[in-house]
């Protein structure tokens, strides 16, 4: 099974949650880039109110193509209660993803809302099952078993993902 893990992280948090997902799970990590960075005063003047409004940024990579992957992680933090906006841009550059399963995880200060539902519906318009949502405050990211939780939702993912084996009985003969 190939896990990609994708995710912007503006402070370093989601980085570090990427990581111990690919560190516990393994696949590929890729993180995406603003085209244009946020200072700490644009992250707050312009990219809250993109976030709000659900708008992507261009980001790189500008495509990400997933179509060799069993599943998607995408993380992201919350700003003004959405995805951030190189997310949105991430999740834009999706290429093969239909059909896919996800699983998506936001980490936040105190209170995500409906970052993921927003998020979840984006990738499904996308032909993405999101099998798993997780949510981590700023506590949560510092806690083993909160951070687990995500961890189990992709090992999870993974094995509902994985091929059936063959059947070991040979039919009888007739």
């Amino acid at each position: 099974m190939t896990i990609k893990t994708i995710f912007y992280s503006y402070t370093g948090v989601t980085r570090d949650i990427a990581e111990k997902v690919k560190s516990e799970c393994g696949g590929e990590l890729i993180e995406v880039r603003a085209v244009n960075p946020y200072t700490k005063f644009t992250a707050y003047a312009k990219g809250c109110l993109r976030a709000i409004m659900g708008e992507p940024d261009a980001v790189e990579p500008s495509t990400i193509d997933v179509s060799a992957s069993d599943i998607i992680v995408i993380g992201t933090p919350v700003w003004a209660f959405r995805a951030a906006p190189p997310v949105n841009g991430a999740v834009q550059a999706l290429t093969g993803c239909e059909g896919k399963t996800a699983v998506i995880f936001a980490t936040c200060g105190a209170e995500a809302k409906d970052t993921l539902l927003h998020l979840a519906e984006t990738l499904e318009a996308k032909g993405v099952h999101v099998a798993e949502q997780v949510v981590l405050d700023r506590d949560d990211v510092l806690d083993k078993e909160k951070v687990g939780v995500l961890i189990a939702a992709v090992k999870s993912a993974v094995a509902s993902s994985a091929p059936f084996p063959e059947p070991l009985v040979t039919p009888p003969a007739m």
